[in-house]
């Protein structure tokens, strides 16, 4: 079973390779579940890294709807990632009714190739999971992100060992939501090809002065000192599961 690593940092990608992770999934937006990491964020983590780097073609959070001028920007991020050496690229796209925009997802395989494409978690958000493997399947992607079309992969185990099944190896179907030691196991009877996880937790600033009244984002409640990194005490956990 594979292990990709959901890195938002240089330092979590560094350690996704110390701890023998397969490949990083290198993101920005960590507070909006992922989006396009910059141009040399991007090159950095290619010169640093020897394990697999696949790049988020998101442009921006929010849903998986995407106007002309958004799409001909994840085509530029695309064409940029084929460009930096990236082993791969992430991306999602549906239409207004919830189904996967087949149309505009081959385009995007066709343009990475020979790169794989990963149809991200987007997925999970489609109208019928079904419909939307089968959608997936026919645009050209190499494997799918999901969690079952669930908050997590715990309450979304059931539909993630039918995914598997009903995918008979036409698409990788890799796990991602929560993955942690004390499910993976359960995750790799279910037949899923790779689990997916940030690891992540919150290491405090050592600013000492602090302004508690200003939120940069503007939305009251996220941490303004705290940042988030991969925790290889986690990833070790799950890896020594896996081989027992």
């Amino acid at each position: 079973m594979k292990i990709e690593i959901c890195a938002y940092s240089l330092e979590s990608c560094l350690a996704a390779a110390r701890v023998g992770a397969d490949r990083v999934e290198l993101c920005s937006g960590i507070l909006e579940g992922g989006a396009t990491p910059s141009a040399g964020m991007v090159a950095m983590a290619r010169s640093l890294l020897s394990i697999g780097l696949h790049v988020m073609i998101r442009p921006r959070g929010g849903d998986f709807l995407y106007t002309d001028i958004e799409f001909e920007l994840m085509k530029e991020e695309i064409r940029f990632a084929r460009s930096a050496r990236a082993d791969g690229v992430v991306a999602g796209i549906l239409l207004a009714d919830g189904s996967v925009d087949e149309e505009r997802t081959r385009e995007l395989v066709e343009l990475a190739a020979p790169l794989p494409l990963t149809f991200h978690r987007a997925f999970d958000m489609a109208r019928d999971l079904d419909e939307a493997l089968e959608a997936v399947i026919s645009a050209g992607c190499s494997r799918v992100l999901t969690s079952g079309g669930r908050a997590g992969v715990d309450e979304g185990l059931p539909v993630l060992q039918h995914l598997a099944r009903r995918s008979a190896g036409r698409v990788e179907i890799m796990a991602g939501g929560g993955v942690n030691v004390g499910n993976v196991v359960q995750l790799r009877r279910a037949g899923v090809d790779a689990v997916h996880l940030s690891g992540k937790r919150a290491r405090d600033s050592q600013m000492i002065f602090r302004n508690p009244g200003v939120s940069m984002g503007g939305v009251p409640g996220v941490p303004e000192y705290a940042c988030y990194f991969c925790d290889t005490g986690k990833v070790e956990a799950i890896i020594r599961a896996l081989n027992e």
